[in-house]
């Protein structure tokens, strides 16, 4: 008897908290709105809801702890501010966002034909550049900030634009080119220039003396070279103009002109100053020398050496080191010298495929990022014209480039001997990109590593041994110079290997 009481007692107890719950069921629904705000907008009116004191009643016994703390913030709430005050917020934040909206998407539809060409050199530096930090900058909000406030109205003034944009990655080597530039930079690398034949180097100083720019090489026989300009000299003014602040391509730039027309130069070479008035003229940049070369000795053990000096690495280089090799072969030559001598480089791919000429097999160089080696260039042999003879590479301040590429993978793959100074130490390599007008863009894309994994920028190729300064530096002076046993060429082992 006393159990079936308790069963009714427990029956009616679970009927009252089920009328309970039906009763207050709106609870669990507000509580689900106060999770999305806009939704109040659809609750007619906030009186329809549980006063406090019935919903403190109910907090009690249904035990809602979880929910009792939102639902009196969301009271209290809209107590302070009212149901319509809310609505208003609501609806004028709708409308902010709207019109913030609107502003952002402006760009894609009112941009120009200045904007376009403006964004299709900032997609170029975007996707190739090297350093995908940008100098430590967000290259998105320049691109926003530079629609937003660089004028772009004219041609003129968009080129000032991608100007100022390249400067931000204080890259020397990555510059911008006017239409007219590029055709004259394609015309140096096809093998001809208006100019005086100097390859210059970057801002130096020896010493406290006045800042200038390095000269690396003159061309053989142009205006600088047969003025008596030398690697090494420092150019301290163009036409009376300081190069002191004065960049390398705007510097070169300043010596090209066209044909019979002059351009002055203040000059430093060791302590004296010159003052030269240079005639421009078109220089012929054919890259490759050679000449026989036989060293006195008897019998059959006489030593035929075939010397090659390689100028440039244009369009025609390859091709112009292989022609001179078969040639000098029909004159039965047991060695090589190659001279790389004052050789500033030129273009990237020739170096490799000169070095293809030399090598049966290796790696010739690393093409490096910021995360790491991006890409090998090696060789199977299946290029190779010369790949056994004794190699001797001589190299000195001016070999930089490509040259040093070159160099690099002779000496770690211990197919030659290089001799002379350490080399330039440009271990970057550069792309030409052309715009849609014309104009272009010269993007420093990845840096390099020699066969032994050495980053030579700044530092260069460091040779096995040193030349003496008064070492011969072209064909006719080296081949004398072998004739006379007491001469430097003599003092010099180069093929001892």
């Amino acid at each position: 008897m006393a159990f079936r009481l308790l069963s009714l007692k427990l029956e009616q107890k679970v009927k009252s908290i089920q009328l309970l719950q039906r009763k207050y069921a709106p609870v669990r629904i507000v509580e689900a709105r106060a999770k999305a705000p806009l939704m109040y907008l659809k609750i007619t009116s906030f009186k329809r809801l549980l006063n406090y004191v019935r919903y403190s009643k109910l907090k009690k016994k249904l035990r809602l702890k979880k929910y009792a703390g939102s639902l009196h913030k969301v009271i209290s709430y809209s107590e302070k501010i009212g149901h319509h005050a809310f609505v208003r917020f609501v609806v004028a934040l709708m409308v902010v966002m709207s019109v913030s909206v609107s502003v952002s998407e402006s760009p894609s539809w009112a941009l120009t034909e200045e904007n376009l060409l403006f964004l299709e050199a900032w997609r170029m530096i975007d996707r190739a550049y090297v350093d995908k930090s940008f100098n430590g900058q967000s290259w998105f909000r320049y691109r926003e900030n530079a629609l937003r406030n660089e004028p772009m109205n004219t041609r003129e003034e968009t080129y000032m634009a991608i100007k100022k944009m390249l400067a931000t990655l204080e890259d020397p080597f990555t510059r911008f080119l006017e239409p007219e530039k590029l055709k004259s930079l394609r015309s140096g690398t096809q093998g001809a220039l208006t100019g005086v034949g100097l390859s210059i180097g970057y801002p130096t100083k020896f010493d406290g003396s006045p800042a200038g720019l390095l000269v690396i090489s003159a061309s053989p026989g142009g205006p600088a070279n047969k003025a008596g300009i030398l690697s090494g000299d420092v150019i301290l003014a163009i036409d009376d103009t300081s190069t002191e602040t004065m960049g390398v391509y705007d510097a070169a730039e300043r010596l090209q002109g066209s044909e019979g027309s002059s351009v002055k130069l203040t000059v430093r070479s060791g302590p004296e100053i010159k003052h030269l008035d240079l005639m421009r003229e078109k220089v012929s940049l054919n890259p490759v020398t050679s000449r026989l070369c036989a060293m006195p000795a008897s019998g059959k053990d006489s030593l035929r050496i075939g010397y090659i000096k390689l100028t440039s690495f244009n369009q025609n280089a390859s091709g112009a080191v292989k022609e001179a090799i078969n040639t000098l072969r029909t004159n039965n030559v047991n060695a090589f010298v190659l001279d790389l001598r004052d050789n500033s480089g030129g273009l990237f791919p020739e170096g490799i495929e000169i070095a293809k000429i030399w090598l049966d097999k290796g790696v010739i160089v690393y093409i490096c990022d910021s995360r790491g080696v991006r890409d090998i260039y090696d060789t199977d042999g299946s290029k190779a014209v010369a790949p056994s003879e004794p190699l001797a590479v001589l190299v000195n301040k001016g070999t930089a480039s490509a040259s040093e590429i070159l160099a690099g993978a002779l000496k770690d793959n211990k197919r030659a001997v290089l001799f002379g100074e350490p080399t330039f130490g440009k271990g970057k390599i550069q792309s030409v990109f052309e715009l849609s007008d014309g104009s272009g863009l010269v993007v420093t894309v990845a840096r390099y590593e020699t066969p032994a994994h050495t980053d030579i920028d700044k530092v260069g190729v460091v040779p096995d041994h040193p030349l003496p300064t008064s070492f011969p530096k072209d064909e006719e002076a080296f081949c004398n110079c072998l004739q006379d046993p007491a001469s430097a060429c003599n003092k010099v082992e180069l093929f001892a290997r």
